[in-house]
């Protein structure tokens, strides 16, 4: 089972970003957070930033993977070319925003792409990735049990 975990536009600015919203960890860390969730898990991760929209796009059509967890990042609220390729994939997808995008400014609580999302987790920070994978992980594997028992 592999997981890829998206990250979009200024995710890779964390720890420099406004340590209110965002947290005090780095990208780095949280990089590392995520890999250490997905070992401890048994699932192999992919970890994807890009700053560009066709770039994560691109990733997304390899459909290469079983789950996607996805923060979009500022394209969350108008990427409809991005919400278009995350619909091609028939599989769990969880959003995660690490502020709670529904208590800051008015623009940013409009997603164009939950509604092609399984979930959305919002405003837990770095948890809320590690939650996704939690989800995620324990959703393919009821899957796969099920493939086995038929």
């Amino acid at each position: 089972m592999k997981i890829l975990i998206l990250n979009g536009p200024n995710l890779n600015m964390l720890g420099m970003r406004e340590k209110s919203l965002y947290g005090n960890f780095t990208y780095s860390e949280l990089c590392e957070a995520i890999e250490r969730k997905c070992l401890e898990s048994g699932v192999s991760s992919e970890l994807f930033q890009s700053n560009h929209e066709g770039e994560l796009i691109n990733r997304i059509h390899n459909i290469d993977y079983d789950a996607v967890v996805i923060n979009a990042g500022a394209l969350t609220h108008y990427s409809y070319s991005l919400r278009d390729a995350l619909e091609l994939f028939k599989g769990i997808k969880i959003e995660v925003h690490i502020s709670n995008i529904f208590s800051r400014e008015e623009f940013r609580s409009k997603s164009v792409i939950s509604p092609v999302c399984s979930g959305t987790i919002a405003g837990l920070g770095l948890q809320g990735y590690l939650l996704a994978i939690e989800y995620a992980v324990s959703h393919l594997k009821s899957l796969t049990d099920r493939e086995a028992t038929k």
